[in-house]
């Protein structure tokens, strides 16, 4: 079994330790974290549901039937989990939705994209959602779809995914497939669909338990966005945990943090055997790779020379249900590599 998988976990016992403890606190978090209350149902569909979501308690007296999704890490968690007629309107999307997820089909979904980037306020408002969930803390202020507590005055119920908080007692000390399944079940419990969650981490962890990690140490880097100065997966987040799964030896994994900037020189320095190119629509994969051939600093780097490129999409990337395939997908793109 390899790095990322740890001891299975039924959903029942997930999702009570999610909601009983602090909803997004990592194993070794501060024990001083104010403990949400839990309903009597808290592993199951009954509600009230209540959790600490980043340290904002919120509570759900019932399934939220119009929901907003911000960034495409929400989106398809709720596609994933059959959810997609109560998604009213989705901002931040970071590509197409898949056609499967975890090899199960996502079917035919078309989702009104209300913005580009975090909606405003007005616009999300406009909707009558009952509930914004959001990929990002920074999603909710002033200049984006609003802050929390002013949504929760209009009867807005507001919720991050758990990866995705910052503060301390409440962001993984490092991301673990555990903490991913942990989410899952949260909205599983929170939308009232909990065989559903469960029947997806299931999914999810076939994926993984079928993946074949590389033999020997191999070093990758993990080039996300930027030019001037990389910004590489770090040492805590989603990139970590899916190179822990295939295999892969970060050479940024000492940036304590998902993601963060690193330099030109280390990337040299390290010339590690692997480069794993995010593809996105504001960085794509092959102009990374134009660039790292001509510039002459990077054009000599054995990866480069030898083409030993791994492409993965960004919206797979962030903590979420595509971990998986991305996983999976990058495991095979290794092997074809010669690994």
């Amino acid at each position: 079994m390899h790095a990322l998988h740890r001891r299975p976990l039924s959903l029942a016992a997930i999702a009570a330790a999610v909601l009983l403890t602090a909803g997004c606190a990592s194993a070794g978090a501060d024990a001083g974290q104010p403990a949400p209350q839990a309903s009597d149902h808290a592993g199951g569909s009954g509600y009230p549901v209540t959790v600490d979501n980043c340290g904002t308690r919120v509570t759900f007296e019932q399934a939220p039937q119009r929901v907003i999704t911000i960034k495409s890490s929400t989106t398809e968690l709720l596609v994933a989990l059959g959810l997609g007629d109560r998604i009213v309107g989705q901002g931040y999307p970071d590509g197409d939705i898949p056609g499967t997820i975890a090899g199960q089909p996502t079917g035919d979904v078309d989702i009104p994209v209300i913005s580009d980037q975090v909606p405003g306020q007005e616009a999300a408002l406009e909707l009558e959602p009952d509930m914004v969930f959001a990929g990002w803390e920074s999603n909710f202020s002033g200049e984006g779809v609003g802050d929390r507590a002013t949504l929760a005055s209009l009867g807005v119920k507001t919720y991050v995914a758990p990866s995705a908080c910052k503060e301390p007692g409440y962001q993984p000390e490092k991301l673990s497939v555990d903490d991913v399944f942990s989410q899952i079940a949260e909205a599983g419990a929170i939308f009232g669909v909990p065989d559903a969650a469960e029947k997806l981490i299931d999914e999810q962890r076939s994926v993984l338990d079928a993946i074949e990690p590389v033999d020997g140490d191999v070093t990758a880097l993990w080039w996300s966005s930027g030019t001037d100065s990389p910004y590489v997966g770090g040492g805590i987040g989603a990139p970590q945990m899916i190179m822990d799964a295939v295999g892969l030896t970060n050479v940024a994994a000492g940036i304590h943090d998902t993601w963060g900037p690193y330099n030109w020189e280390s990337v040299v320095d390290a010339d590690p055997d692997v480069l794993v190119l995010v593809d996105a629509a504001w960085n794509p994969a092959d102009k990374k790779i134009a660039d790292l051939q001509s510039n002459p600093a990077t054009a000599g780097l054995d990866a480069v020379v030898n083409k030993r490129f791994v492409i993965v999409p960004f919206a797979s990337t962030e903590a979420g249900v595509r971990n998986a395939d991305a996983a999976a997908s990058i495991a095979d793109q290794l092997h074809d590599l010669g690994y």
